[in-house]
């Protein structure tokens, strides 16, 4: 016997998987529209509509045979590999862009609507980009039904891939404007009828010409409503479904009611038509909307651009002969020709030539940058100068190019309390208006009752809170673009809420106020049989697999010895096993494990000290350079009314030389990472919002605990991982830039808030008072949110001095 549908009541096909718990009971379905469709409901809270119905619901049509094999194409691997990354725990990682959002009850809607679905760990949508990253257990639940579900709920979900998502947005921008085109023609002819109805109305028209008048503005103002404003109705019969409320419906009821209202009086030939005020009302809610998606497109191209940079095929050497390949079918170790005006296509190593680069889309720096043999390169950089050979390290969702655009978009998703409130505002507000509206039709039902109509209609249209649900996303996503220009990579939402209340900056030393390019500056073997470079080869091998920037002055010396059980201790130093001889390298009391350690050599410098079998072996000095704008990062810091403090683990010698040459005064050297922690902690708890900037491994934790953290654009990766921001380019000045935006950011959203409220609190009596007709509160509405979008766009100029505070400056050389 075959089963049926639970849901439409079709048979079920033979071997189909796809069921839904309604009532605490495994219910089956036929297809995936179904499924997709039962979810829909059950998520809503809407469980009792299969026990209360009359009969099977109809399949759903917009779910086609061909859509549903489309959404089976999601659950491939191959399919998946361009916008699917895996994720610890088992989950994956799928960033999708949407369409049909209009607002910012939309975006809950699918954030409340998805994360109730089987497996769905997360869900963040982007106001500003349309953009979505949803996180899923594979095991749980396939992608194929968490796409079908964004169709159930009236939402259409794409993979995001940039050259798409372009076309998509210039489909939306042309099908828009077509809207606004009828919309706009429309009101004109309905207006210049108005006129003629008007008109005739003082000089007695005869009833012949005026019902003729009528039925003109009826046929031009029909195409209006039923296509311009189909948006509108679509959101509102979607938002009804999802029993939540959205700008979308008071829109709709003004508009839908009003052009009901004229259509009857024109066909019983009775009362009065305002078919002009309806259409005029439809443009320009139109136009105000097409101009935030012309921001908001403009937003998402920024975006879109990193992923654009990329180029689609390159020059693969197979051995001395040439051949054009898809960038896409590259592979580790391959090796490329980068020719000068070309864009390299995966990060790599140089192996022969000598060019400059242009890193400006990654780092913000404007002036490109020499690179030789043995050099890193990154994807989306362009040659120059020379040709280059390049080995192929890291491709597609592996290079740092596309880690980039992962970070920007998991700050993008994320939202700060500003825009949770702001959110729930709108919400409540909508809520508000409608119950304000049906007292106010009431009230002038019982005193004036052929004014009621168009007084109700005035009140909905002039208080929707289109401004005040654009208040905050524009500014914080235009701002958060900014940034990265700037060379700030912002990684979490509340960076930039928290750079604005920030009260105190913390730095590290080695490789974040001084360049982390360390060399050898000295060996002092502790007894006269020791060979220096013998000792500089043992060093060497213990630090070979270190990521701290010391390592790197040992580079000269590898390759002679294999450390074997290398271990590390952050902040103390490395230990491992040479020829059957334990030989540890760091601070001199974790080099000889002694209370009483050795005192180093009197020569300034940051010393190290290296260990056999616990006794002192060699001391070595390194040697460090600051950066050149430490200072004038330093200066301007506490220009702006910040404390600025220097927390490293090094000894005195070599912080107190960087302390002196960047002015700070508030020192701390030779901390633990544990030390420092405690000491952001102290701060903290007097009410301090620490800033904290660093780049090694031992940075992690105190960067874990700082209110906002900043990694350095050349430290470690999982240093990266853990910070609220990547500072890409090179200049600490931009920590300082970046935190006056991010206060202008402040100030631009509280500018909004305030005219969104004012606006809406002002409008709302007048409109109620009958001041204010429809065509006029159209206008106002519109005109409200238009004014919040520019103030938020002013957060995007880039002045002309900022690229050029951008070149390299001397460098400033200091032994620490």
């Amino acid at each position: 016997m075959s089963l049926t549908c639970y849901h439409c009541g079709e048979p079920v096909p033979a071997g189909s998987d796809f069921s839904v718990v309604i009532n605490q009971e495994k219910q089956s379905m036929c297809c995936l529209g179904c499924e997709a469709v039962a979810h829909a409901i059950v998520n809503g809270g809407l469980e009792n509509y299969y026990r209360f119905r009359d009969g099977p619901a109809a399949r759903p049509d917009d779910l086609t045979d061909e859509q549903q094999a489309a959404f089976a194409l999601y659950d491939r691997d191959d399919v998946q590999e361009s916008f699917v990354r895996d994720r610890d725990g088992g989950e994956k990682e799928a960033s999708l862009a949407i369409e049909g959002i209009t607002c910012a009850a939309c975006v809950w809607l699918i954030e409340h609507q998805m994360s109730k679905a089987d497996g769905v760990s997360k869900v963040q949508v982007n106001l500003s980009n349309h953009r979505a990253s949803l996180h899923w257990n594979p095991e749980k639940s396939s992608l194929s039904k968490l796409m079908a579900l964004f169709s159930a709920i009236g939402f259409q979900a794409f993979p995001y891939q940039a050259d798409e998502q372009q076309e998509r947005l210039v489909k939306e921008e042309k099908k828009t404007i077509r809207r606004l085109i009828i919309a706009g023609a429309g009101m004109m002819q309905a207006m210049m009828f108005a006129v003629m109805l008007y008109a005739g109305a003082f000089q007695e028209m005869e009833e012949q010409y005026v019902l003729l008048f009528r039925w003109l503005s009826l046929i031009v103002s029909a195409p209006v409503i039923l296509y311009s404003a189909q948006p509108f109705f679509k959101a509102a019969i979607r938002d009804f479904k999802a029993m939540h409320l959205t700008m979308d419906v008071p829109v709709s009821l003004a508009i839908g009611v009003a052009f009901a209202a004229s259509a009857w009086a024109t066909i019983t030939n009775s009362g009065d038509v305002y078919f002009d005020s309806v259409s005029m009302f439809t443009f320009f809610l139109l136009f105000g909307r097409y101009l935030e998606m012309r921001a908001r497109h403009r937003i998402g191209r920024s975006g879109n651009a990193l992923n654009t940079l990329i180029p689609t095929s390159t020059t693969r050497l197979n051995g001395s002969e040439e051949e054009v390949v898809l960038t896409r079918e590259l592979k580790a170790d391959d090796i490329l020709l980068v020719k000068p005006g070309h864009t390299v296509p995966a990060d790599g190593e140089i192996i022969e030539g000598r060019s400059s680069l242009n890193e400006s889309a990654l780092t913000g720096e404007y002036m490109p940058v020499s690179r030789q043999t043995g050099d890193k390169v990154l994807a989306g950089t362009m040659n120059t100068e020379s040709p280059l050979k390049i080995r192929v390290e890291k491709t597609g969702q592996n290079a740092r190019v596309a880690n980039i655009v992962h970070l920007l978009d998991r700050a993008f998703s994320e939202r700060p309390k500003t825009a949770e409130i702001t959110n729930r505002v709108a919400h409540w507000f909508v809520l508000g208006v409608l119950v304000s509206t049906c007292a106010v039709g009431l009230y002038w039902w019982q005193h004036k009752p052929e004014d009621a109509f168009w007084i109700v209609l005035s009140v909905l249209v002039v208080t929707c809170p289109c401004a005040l649900s654009l208040a905050t996303p524009t500014a914080l996503t235009t701002s958060t673009n900014a940034l990265r220009e700037k060379g700030l990579l912002v990684t979490r939402g509340h960076v930039i809420e928290t750079l604005a209340d920030a009260t105190r900056i913390v730095f590290d030393k080695t490789g974040t106020l001084t360049e982390g390019r360390l060399i050898l500056t000295g060996t002092h073997p502790v007894s006269g049989e020791t060979d220096a470079e013998e000792a500089r080869k043992l060093a060497a091998a213990l630090e070979r697999t270190s990521e701290h920037p010391i390592a790197r002055a040992f580079d000269d010396f590898r390759g002679y010895y294999l450390a074997e059980q290398v271990e590390a201790t952050p902040g103390k130093g490395l230990q491992g096993e040479i020829l059957g001889e334990l030989y540890r390298i760091g601070t001199p009391e974790y080099a000889t494990s002694s209370e009483t350690p050795l005192s180093p050599p009197t020569e300034e410098g940051q010393w190290l000290l290296l260990s056999k079998n616990h006794q002192a072996f060699c001391w070595f000095a390194i040697g460090d350079h600051i950066r050149s704008d430490a200072a004038q990062a330093v200066d301007a810091l506490k220009k702006l009314g910040l404390e600025v403090d220097l927390l490293s683990g090094d000894h005195s010698g070599a912080v107190k030389a960087v302390s002196e040459a960047t002015g700070i005064s508030n020192v701390r050297s030779g901390a633990s990472p544990e030390e420092k922690l405690k000491y952001v902690r102290e701060l903290q708890s007097c009410g301090e919002k620490i800033i904290m900037v660093g780049d090694g491994v031992n940075d992690i934790p105190v960067l874990a605990g700082a209110d906002i953290s900043i990694a350095m654009g050349s430290a470690t990766d999982l240093a990266k991982t853990s910070a609220d921001a990547v500072l890409m380019a090179s200049h600490l000045q931009r920590i300082a830039d970046s935190i006056a935006l991010s206060r202008k950011t402040r100030r631009v959203i509280r500018q909004n808030l305030a005219w969104a409220l004012g606006y809406n609190l002002t409008a709302l009596p007048l409109a109620a008072a009958g001041i204010i007709p429809p065509y006029l509160a159209a206008i106002g509405m519109s005109a409200s949110s238009l004014i919040v979008v520019i103030n938020a766009l002013r957060l995007s100029k880039r002045k002309r001095t900022e690229q050029q505070n951008s070149t390299e400056q001397p460098e400033t050389g200091l032994a620490s």
